[in-house]
């Protein structure tokens, strides 16, 4: 799934878009845990998160994610954006719960992270 899918399937509004919109997106990690951030998610992942402070791009950044999305509408601080656009991680809010988000992507065929 490219990024552009993700926009578009999320109704996300995009703050930062460092990655681009052709990056590939293999597999989804949902958490507000940045640990489990850590243990669990692979290259090409995108991280689906309420937590909207600077810990999520630099755990996102440590586990090689290039797309984080923030739930409920949350917005993201100026410290989080600059971080994000200094570390070439793409921003995108989405009205949508995790739950729902999460399920809207699965639909269309992305999965979890293996363990």
């Amino acid at each position: 799934m490219k990024v552009r899918d993700v926009i578009s399937a999320l109704n996300c509004l995009v703050t930062c878009n460092e990655a681009g919109d052709d990056l590939e997106i293999e597999w989804a990690c949902a958490t507000d845990l940045m640990s489990e951030v850590l243990y669990y998610s692979h290259k090409n992942s995108l991280l689906i998160t309420g937590l909207t402070k600077q810990q999520a791009i630099r755990t996102a950044d440590i586990a090689d994610i290039r797309v984080v999305v923030f739930t409920r509408g949350k917005e993201p601080d100026f410290e989080t954006l600059s971080l994000a656009e200094k570390k070439g991680i793409t921003l995108m809010i989405t009205p949508y719960s995790m739950f729902t988000a999460c399920g809207i992507l699965y639909e269309r065929g992305l999965r979890c992270c293996p363990e």
